[in-house]
């Protein structure tokens, strides 16, 4: 499998996005390269990984949602992977409209398994494609910000971004 890498400037820092010229693979701050690394690993591994020829409509679609169109990034396709659980808690959270936020056992209950707030955070935790698969609109029972692989910093900007312009 051929994947193409573009890196774009946002106000939270530079991003990376890997998709195959269709569908998304894989949204990263530049600046979690480890991770990022591991998930192509985990979830490509026979990947070829080149520079994007030319702007992609996904970096485009960004580039609009940073400049405060949420809307932006709502249809963008990405690739399915994940485990059954996975997929069930990533569809679901592209269904958080922006602006909002949910908590873990709010999202638990809505998927249908009221009693797994844990599993929904563990699934959130391993979602490759973050912004357009919102994690960061979960937040704690209490109304606390808690767990986003970009950093807490980011998860804040990123609610606050979208409430500004809801």
């Amino acid at each position: 499998m051929r994947l193409f890498v573009e890196r774009i400037k946002t106000p939270v820092g530079a991003l990376l996005i890997t998709h195959d010229g269709k569908r998304l693979a894989n949204i990263a701050f530049a600046d979690r390269e480890d991770r990022r690394a591991r998930e192509l690993a985990r979830d490509f591994p026979d990947a070829q990984l080149e520079r994007a020829p030319e702007r992609s409509r996904f970096a485009k679609a960004l580039e609009r949602y940073f400049e405060g169109d949420n809307r932006a990034i709502d249809k963008l396709p990405v690739i399915k992977f994940g485990t059954e659980f996975q997929k069930c808690c990533w569809q679901e959270l592209r269904r958080v409209p922006a602006g909002t936020t949910r908590t873990y056992g709010e999202h638990a209950r809505i998927i249908g398994r009221p009693n797994a707030p844990r599993a929904v955070g563990h699934a959130n935790g391993f979602n490759p494609i973050s912004i357009v698969i919102p994690c960061h609109r979960l937040i704690g029972a209490g109304g606390s910000l808690v767990h986003y692989g970009g950093g807490l910093e980011r998860k804040r900007w990123l609610i606050d971004h979208e409430a500004r312009h809801a």
